[in-house]
């Protein structure tokens, strides 16, 4: 019997014990409240810049936000493990309220330059890849429970991705972008203040190692992510989704779903994928399956069912469906996902893995974004969402197929004081 066997038949009840302390409540609270304002930020973005320097403009300041966030992820990895997440988290809240705070004074006054569009952009997106490996590493710190914890963090996500854009929309119409960006900028405020307040039990934190390179960092980074071989097998399949699914899905999609139904179908759909995002989250809060790669392998066959509807161009009832049982999927397969990665790691790696595993997921959704375009101009919408519905069955496939997923346990992590 293998200790990862034992460790999940003879642990303790976790899930009786309480999630609401005032460390997670206080995470819990950081991390809502900067979800709803990056939730708000790309339809601010596309409304406010793009009235004054239209699409290509828009396209060049989310580009350049993402594109630096991309390059600098790994070394956010490597500062979150020398100093600990907790401080890169709220330095970085720091430097987003300076970004936003700055543009929201811009477009008070009047209208921002391009070239501070620009660089308050790639400001924000290098302190994003300072904050997000944090993430990750923050969850074992401040939850006795994992799962139960990332499941809770997956609804708050899916809240926000309803409620975020709307709300920015109606501010911009109501109020202006300056008063969008001053909102965004709160959030980061009263997410600083959250991760500030978190008192964590000695032991928990990562001292700042000395006598080792940034270079040395990364590649020990690198060799945790290789050595596991379930890991990397899942980010290899994870980038064939990124770009035969989740990169071309929103642009092919919308174009034909708004154009045989309407753009108020859309939006419909995209809120119900965002109320499957809830339930799935919902699902994982009571479901701890023995081996929950596997069992989130199995449900992401079901987002089979997102592309293939939007392909065979069903009618509105059967489309709503399919949006949440793939939303629904996604959810439960980020939750197990996350959990797996979280307590299979040393927490003294964590956030160098977790960088590397963000960065490789990212960079195929990226590739497909971009691929998404040319590939429309070989092929139909409908027929490329047809492919991506095969390569979802492929994927979900490919991930109960490899030895190293499909037998991961669950174990349990240690009780912390």
């Amino acid at each position: 019997m293998t200790t990862a066997q034992t460790s999940t038949e003879i642990s303790p009840p976790l899930a009786r014990l309480p999630l609401w302390d005032r460390r997670f409540t206080l995470y819990f609270v950081a991390r809502a409240v900067s979800l709803v304002g990056d939730a708000m930020m790309p339809v601010a973005a596309a409304l406010a810049v793009g009235a004054v320097y239209g699409i290509s403009g828009v396209g060049l300041v989310l580009g350049t936000w993402t594109g630096t966030a991309v390059v600098l992820l790994l070394f956010g990895g490597v500062f979150a493990d020398r100093f600990g997440a907790r401080p890169m988290m709220v330095g970085a809240d720091v430097v987003r309220v300076l970004t936003q705070g700055v543009l929201a004074v811009a477009f008070f006054v009047g209208t921002p330059p391009f070239w501070l569009l620009v660089a308050m952009a790639a400001l924000a997106g290098a302190a994003t890849a300072m904050f997000q490996p944090g993430v990750n590493g923050m969850v074992p710190l401040v939850a006795r429970e994992p799962q139960r914890a990332n499941a809770t963090l997956k609804v708050a996500d899916a809240v926000a991705q309803l409620l975020g854009p709307a709300l920015a929309g109606l501010l911009i119409a109501l109020a202006g972008a300056g008063t969008v960006y001053a909102i965004d900028a709160g959030t980061f405020v009263l997410s600083a203040l959250c991760l500030a307040l978190i008192r964590l039990a000695p032991g928990l934190t990562s001292p700042a190692r000395q006598g080792r390179s940034v270079r040395g960092d990364l590649r020990q980074g690198w060799h945790e992510f290789r050595s596991r071989t379930w890991m990397w097998a899942v980010i290899l399949i994870w980038m064939m989704y990124g770009v035969l699914v989740f990169g071309p899905l929103v642009p092919l999609s919308s174009a034909l779903v708004g154009e045989r139904l309407g753009a108020n179908a859309y939006g419909l759909a995209i809120s119900f994928l965002g109320a499957g995002t809830v339930l799935g989250g919902l699902l994982a809060l009571r479901l701890r399956p023995a081996r929950p790669l596997a069992a989130g392998a199995v449900a992401m066959i079901l987002y089979t069912a997102l592309p293939l509807c939007v392909a065979l161009g069903t009618g509105l009832p059967v489309l709503l469906v399919g949006h949440v049982l793939g939303g629904g999927a996604l959810a439960f397969w980020s939750v197990m996902w996350a959990t797996s990665v979280q307590t299979h790691t040393p927490p003294g790696v964590l956030n160098r893995v977790s960088a590397y595993e963000i960065a490789g997921s990212v960079s195929g959704i990226a590739l497909g974004q971009a691929l998404a375009g040319p590939a429309a101009q070989l092929a139909s919408p409908a027929r490329l969402m047809l492919v991506s519905a095969g390569a979802c069955l492929v994927g979900g496939a490919a991930l109960l197929a490899t030895p190293a997923i499909r037998r991961l346990r669950r174990i349990a992590p240690p009780v912390r004081g």
